[in-house]
């Protein structure tokens, strides 16, 4: 049975998927299809930009859980990766507004720095059998997911017309 306590630790273990999730549909509500532009500014905001402030809050604040989640030993590091994290996400989140080249600095660097989170969460997987939550579950799936779509809707966006 799952309990509000539960839920709530279902939810929290799981914002970036659920925030990416949120992106790719939220842009369709009202049953038009928007452009990609558009759809990338979603991306940026919700699948990409609130997710890394969500992961920066657990590595500065809660870094024992943080490395708990993700099967590592706390370790001063956390700080700096939280406040890349930050920087990426509020970045992000600014980007959304902003004109496409804007835009496209930060997907890519979002390309490259969860790339290679996902690179790293696999070899810890293949090297250690490391199958923590924030190793192993959904956290590597957003790290592939994510940055991939935004790259197809950059792609999508650049090759637009003018609007």
């Amino acid at each position: 049975m799952i309990t509000l306590q539960n839920g709530l630790g279902i939810v929290l273990g799981n914002v970036p998927i659920i925030a990416l999730a949120l992106a790719v549909a939220l842009p369709f509500y009202k049953g038009r299809v928007p452009h990609a532009e558009r759809m990338l500014a979603w991306l940026l905001l919700l699948g990409l930009g609130l997710p890394m402030i969500w992961a920066a809050y657990y590595h500065l604040l809660q870094p024992d859980m943080a490395a708990r989640l993700i099967g590592w030993a706390p370790s001063p590091f956390q700080r700096e990766v939280g406040l890349a994290d930050l920087a990426m996400g509020v970045t992000a989140c600014v980007a959304s507004t902003q004109p496409l080249p804007f835009k496209a600095a930060i997907v890519w660097t979002l390309v490259i720095a969860l790339g290679g989170d996902a690179v790293g969460h696999i070899l810890e997987i293949l090297r250690t059998d490391n199958l923590a939550p924030g190793n192993a579950g959904s956290i590597l799936w957003w790290d592939i997911l994510a940055p991939l779509y935004g790259l197809i809707l950059l792609f999508a966006a650049s090759r637009a017309p003018a609007r």
